[in-house]
């Protein structure tokens, strides 16, 4: 029974009713839920037995369309906003997002989701505004918006620019090299083929950020890969690789062998330390539920070196490494082919590099030079490798696995918190 402490909701899919479930007003977590009632339409992932959705999963699940803790500015937003958990933000946008086309519905209140998505109509800045650290435009601020149900550590906001929905996201420390990171890894997506979110570059108050276009419409939506890895037991003696391959094959998933590839040599050029399982994944058609493919890759700030002091910038040092890997030297192992790879395509590219590193007011002529010589010198190491390759086929070590999916959190590596 709903009372004051508990609110009575259904989870929808875009226009179709997946279950009744309860909120807890005081925590935000969902404190009851019902039967399925369209269980094809459950969240991927999300483990049914006959009929009966698993709470605890679907309150993970829940919990990842919060906020992450670990958001740089979160603590003084939340204390803007009267609030103490990201996960109280929730319910105030109903949980839309403009990732997917799950959201809640108060029971009886005849809410549809053309009337109130953020792909067609517009919604306001104030959490936006407030997560940047400025105040908001109105005395009474609006919680209506996608901003509540963002992923990721780095200070980021949804705007409207020229009638498009775009993620504008911020650097971090003393360098704020991240948004530059993300524009030199589409430049070389452009130059090798690869399908991917192009990013380009915004100044504010000279300050760096990244704008990207939404790349989901009304009628898609992302599915992470870890979520998609929930769908199977992983066995002890499968590889997180080979996990991930299985499980997109029983979903019927096409191209992803190919689109790892891509992927897995983007991050050994640019030595990504954050493609962890929420930084990739597939697009399905959230109607009818065909999956469509490999979703482009996105998200690839926190690379080149961008925590490191210049003095440790280093082509050869090793990494962190993610999502199949603990080393770089492994994962691009993984690589099934190299056959589409055309390397002299990337002939210049730190030249182009030092060019929009060129602006910022935050990298030094030494950080610049620096990396630059270390670009092109990842560049050189791939080629290496990919001329001595003497097998025709990809090697898994099941050794060299990573151990958890732990993203980036700007914090100290023991103090990081678990994000899904």
């Amino acid at each position: 029974m709903a009372d004051k402490l508990h609110q009575q909701y259904v989870l929808m899919h875009k226009n179709i009713p997946v279950v009744d479930l309860e909120l807890d007003t005081a925590s935000g977590s969902i404190s009851a839920i019902g039967s399925a009632h369209e269980e094809a339409h459950i969240p991927v992932g999300i483990p049914v037995k006959k009929g009966e959705i698993d709470r605890a999963a679907l309150n993970e699940w829940w919990k990842g369309r919060a906020i992450p803790a670990s958001r740089d500015g979160i603590r003084h937003a939340l204390l803007k906003l009267n609030v103490s958990t990201t996960q109280q933000l929730l319910d105030k946008c109903l949980g839309l997002s403009l990732s997917d086309q799950y959201w809640i519905c108060p029971k009886k209140s005849g809410i549809e989701w053309k009337d109130i998505n953020f792909f067609d109509h517009a919604f306001a800045d104030d959490i936006g505004n407030i997560l940047f650290g400025k105040g908001s435009s109105s005395d009474k601020i609006s919680l209506m918006s996608p901003d509540n149900t963002s992923d990721g550590w780095l200070k980021k906001k949804w705007a409207i620019l020229d009638g498009k929905r775009c993620l504008i996201k911020g650097g971090s420390g003393a360098t704020q090299q991240e948004p530059y990171n993300e524009v030199l890894a589409s430049h070389i997506m452009d130059r090798l083929g690869i399908p991917h979110v192009p990013y380009t570059l915004m100044l504010q108050d000279d300050y760096p950020y990244s704008v990207c276009e939404d790349f989901i419409t009304p009628q898609t939506e992302l599915v992470p890969a870890w979520y998609i890895m929930q769908t199977q037991k992983k066995q002890n003696h499968v590889s997180v690789y080979q996990h991930y391959l299985d499980c997109c094959e029983a979903l019927v998933i096409p191209y992803v062998k190919d689109s790892l590839d891509r992927m897995m040599v983007l991050d050994y050029i640019i030595a990504n330390e954050d493609r962890h399982q929420n930084n990739f994944g597939a697009i399905r058609n959230a109607e009818t539920l065909e999956w469509l493919g490999a979703a482009p890759i996105y998200d690839s700030g926190s690379s080149l070196w961008f925590a490191k002091p210049t003095a440790l910038i280093s082509p050869g040092a090793k990494v962190p490494c993610k999502p199949f890997k603990a080393d770089h030297e492994e994962q691009i192992r993984l690589v099934s082919s190299f056959d589409w790879l055309d390397l002299s395509a990337l002939k210049g590219i730190d030249e182009e590099f030092h060019e929009i590193l060129n602006g910022s007011l935050f990298i030094d002529e030494a950080r610049r030079d620096a990396l630059c010589f270390a670009l092109r010198r990842r560049v050189e190491m791939l080629m290496e490798i990919v001329n001595s390759r003497v097998v025709l086929f990809p090697v898994d070590d099941l050794s060299t696995d990573v151990t958890e999916n732990v993203a980036y959190s700007g914090m100290d590596t023991e103090d990081e918190d678990l994000e899904r």
